[in-house]
């Protein structure tokens, strides 16, 4: 993994992440552009399965004030996912048959300077599991200090 452009730091404490995948993104120039300029937030978006496809929604990609009114993009749209045919069959499977959800980790530029997205499986996480995550990070933030000071 390359570069981070933007992650999704909220996912982590909405759901447990089972299984992570690596996904290109179908974008057009004045999207790229904004990418480049880090004028993205995956803060409330998903992914849904759309006959068959993957699709990222509410993904906001900002406008950039140089690019033509011609070629502005929607700031919020959806933007297709690009995965091996293996992929998609896994990723409907645990949506239909688990009822578990696809949320986007974070977008960075792969070695090559390609924008990706990590995506992963995720199942919602409860009011009481949260409490408990926060009571152990709490835990381990405490530990930390303390080790610090000696």
């Amino acid at each position: 993994m390359g570069e981070t452009i933007a992650k999704n730091k909220k996912v982590f404490h909405d759901f447990f992440i089972q299984d992570k995948y690596e996904a290109g993104l179908v974008l057009k120039g004045s999207e790229i552009k904004a990418i480049r300029a880090k004028r993205v937030n995956l803060k409330d978006s998903f992914i849904r399965m759309v006959e068959g496809e993957a699709f990222l929604f509410n993904a906001h990609i900002g406008l950039l004030v140089t690019t033509h009114a011609h070629y502005r993009h929607e700031e919020r749209g959806s933007r297709k996912l690009l995965l091996h045919k293996k992929e998609l069959v896994k990723l409907n499977a645990a949506v239909q048959k688990d009822g578990l959800t696809i949320v986007p980790l974070a977008l960075y530029y792969n070695h090559k300077n390609l924008v990706k997205i990590s995506i992963a499986i995720a199942k919602g996480k409860q009011l009481h599991d949260k409490r408990q995550d926060l009571k152990d990070k709490d835990q381990k933030r405490d530990i930390a200090r303390a080790m610090k000071d000696y």
